[in-house]
């Protein structure tokens, strides 16, 4: 089985294999547990529901698997000491979620209904129950808007220093940002790598006084900025960037890897007017996963904008199935 991303027809071949094995969800029922989203937030969240005996539908999405179906090596996820490609992460969860029986729709949802009970959840015309939900719609990373930049993604391109900052050692990369996100990637890839290069738009940094003092003592690091990156070259993998500054034209400079930092969009479309959010969009929540609607809760990158992490939004996912169970529990539900 291919689990390339690269590969559409390996991307369907671990669909149409994965899909044989799963119980698809029933609009009869009603569920105790209704997740929308199937990352590592959402399907982390299923599992837990599940064997904590709930009746469990995940609401897929088109696209399943979340961001990690764009990164070709996990090497920070624990339990796997060699690293693992994840794409394969993603089907090793969705199986293991399988086997408890979740039941699974391989759709978008498009419409929630919060203000009766059983919650509806509108799935195109079809129409699914949930006696609580968890949002687990993840978060986009912003991109810079070329077409070198998706070709090249996985190659020499990456959205996170964390994840793939290990592969550049002792070579030499951009990072491209100016806010609290890529002056903290910037001063963690100088550690790693030979030099690193800040690239920003504007004619000063956003980031933290704090952070931008920890940035001015690394010698390895050089500060351009009043520039935009207008191309990312190479064809099977990065050589270099093409940057436009504002006071003497264009100029290339030779990386071997590009670090794009300049935000994430969380995926909130199907609960603004429904859910408070957070002053940058993210949903809010009480306690630990609670939002503002009881019953309905939110776990990893759709509701955390500090950490970002697949291991973080997995424990989000747990920490969102436990708490809908005690919910469940307390008012007689289940």
């Amino acid at each position: 089985m291919s689990s390339s991303l690269f590969s559409m027809e390996g991307k369907s071949v671990v669909k149409l294999q994965m899909m044989a094995h799963e119980k698809r969800g029933d609009i009869n029922k009603v569920y105790d547990v209704v997740i929308i989203g199937s990352g590592p937030a959402g399907l982390t969240a299923a599992i837990y529901a599940s064997r904590a005996g709930l009746s469990t539908l995940v609401i897929t999405g088109y696209s399943w698997g979340g961001q990690l179906m764009t990164t070709t090596k996990v090497d920070n996820y624990p339990g796997f000491p060699e690293g693992v490609d994840g794409p394969d992460l993603m089907v090793r969860l969705r199986q293991q979620a399988a086997r408890f029986g979740v039941e699974f729709v391989e759709a978008d949802a498009t419409e929630l209904d919060l203000k009766n009970r059983p919650f509806k959840i509108f799935v195109g015309h079809e129409v699914y129950r949930g006696k609580t939900i968890i949002i687990a719609t993840g978060a986009k990373y912003r991109e810079l808007g070329l077409e070198s930049e998706k070709r090249l993604l996985g190659k020499g391109v990456s959205y996170c220093a964390v994840c793939d900052g290990y592969f550049f050692k002792d070579m030499d990369v951009a990072v491209v940002g100016g806010g609290d996100t890529a002056v903290t990637d910037a001063i963690y890839l100088a550690n790693i790598a030979r030099k690193v290069y800040l690239i920003h738009r504007r004619d000063k940094l956003k980031a933290d006084k704090i952070l931008q003092e920890k940035l001015s003592k690394l010698e390895n690091v050089e500060l351009v900025l009043n520039s935009l990156v207008i191309d990312i070259l190479g064809q099977d993998k990065v050589e270099g960037i093409k940057i436009r500054r504002k006071d003497c034209g264009e100029e290339l400079i030779k990386v071997d890897g590009v670090f794009i930092a300049i935000g994430h969009i969380p995926s909130t479309d199907l609960v603004e007017g429904k859910l408070e959010l957070t002053k940058h969009g993210y949903i809010k929540t009480y306690g630990n996963t609670m939002t503002s609607v009881e019953g309905v809760f939110a776990a990893g990158d759709v509701m955390d904008p500090g950490y970002q992490q697949m291991v973080t939004a997995a424990a989000f996912g747990a920490m969102a199935a436990l708490d809908a169970e005690e919910y469940l529990r307390k008012r007689g539900l289940v």
